[in-house]
């Protein structure tokens, strides 16, 4: 993992090509990961992706090791994260892969910079997610008692029960990511979330968009994905079987197959 200032923050980055071959001129695949973890989220499925690949992996402010600014955050600032970020690591177009809030940013970017993205990859998100007192709610439950107080709801909206039985020691450790995400990022991501209203902005997004929902997502529900993807002009919509809020985490192959076959489709990887 490396360091850069971006956009006043020292953003924590992982930036790597897989294995051998792959265009030099390819469009990079950009990782934003969701409320409550980090880089690490993508970690599973990296091995399920085509050969010859760039990724650019990155902790928002406030999550893993990048900077913990005060809050609250918007989507537009970390947005303005993702694209000074790009700027500092020499990327020209990319595809934008973004997890729950992840995804917002995505988008938020994508409005904001259409020459900078080839494509969008927008999984277990919404232009829209909750509502704000939703939010209010959890971000007063988070001030009173913590990320841990909340821990266990959270859980098993990211995970579906047959991962949280049978796979008891992967649980644990995402569970500590979770509960060791700075309270004041993760409060601050909360209130970017909350304020959040992407509905406009998503139906003029033209580039291809690949829209992933976790079968079992108790936080951003496969109907949710698909009302994200019947706004956007030119999107595919995809269930992943017994998964919840994280397929990375739970299902990498299915997820790594259909974003490998959507990159073929579109011609951005071989």
């Amino acid at each position: 993992m490396r360091a850069t200032l971006a956009n006043g923050q020292a953003l924590c980055f992982s930036d790597e090509r897989l294995g051998d071959g792959g265009p030099q001129d390819a469009p990079a695949l950009v990782f934003t990961n969701s409320l409550g973890t980090d880089l690490r989220v993508w970690d599973p499925l990296l091995p399920c992706l085509p050969a010859g690949l760039r990724i650019l992996r990155f902790d928002q402010r406030g999550h893993g090791l990048s900077d913990c600014p005060p809050g609250p955050y918007t989507i537009e600032a970390l947005a303005d994260d993702l694209e000074a970020l790009l700027e500092a690591r020499g990327v020209g177009r990319a595809v934008i892969v973004g997890l729950s809030v992840g995804g917002m940013i995505a988008q938020a970017f994508a409005a904001r910079r259409p020459d900078k993205v080839a494509a969008l990859v927008l999984c277990d998100t919404a232009h829209k997610i909750g509502t704000a007192e939703m939010w209010q709610t959890r971000i007063d439950g988070l001030m009173k008692g913590g990320i841990v107080s909340l821990a266990e709801p959270i859980l098993e909206r990211w995970f579906c029960p047959a991962f949280r039985k049978e796979r008891p020691a992967e649980l644990a450790i995402w569970r500590n990511m979770l509960v060791r995400t700075p309270l004041e990022g993760y409060v601050a991501t909360c209130a970017a979330i909350r304020d959040a209203d992407l509905t406009a902005s998503a139906a003029g997004l033209t580039m291809p968009a690949l829209c992933l929902a976790g079968a079992e997502d108790g936080a951003t529900p496969p109907a949710l994905v698909r009302e994200l993807a019947g706004l956007l002009p030119d999107a595919r919509f995809a269930v992943i079987p017994a998964a919840g809020h994280l397929p990375s985490v739970e299902q990498p192959e299915a997820l790594g197959s259909l974003i490998a076959e959507f990159l073929k489709e579109r011609k951005l990887a071989g």
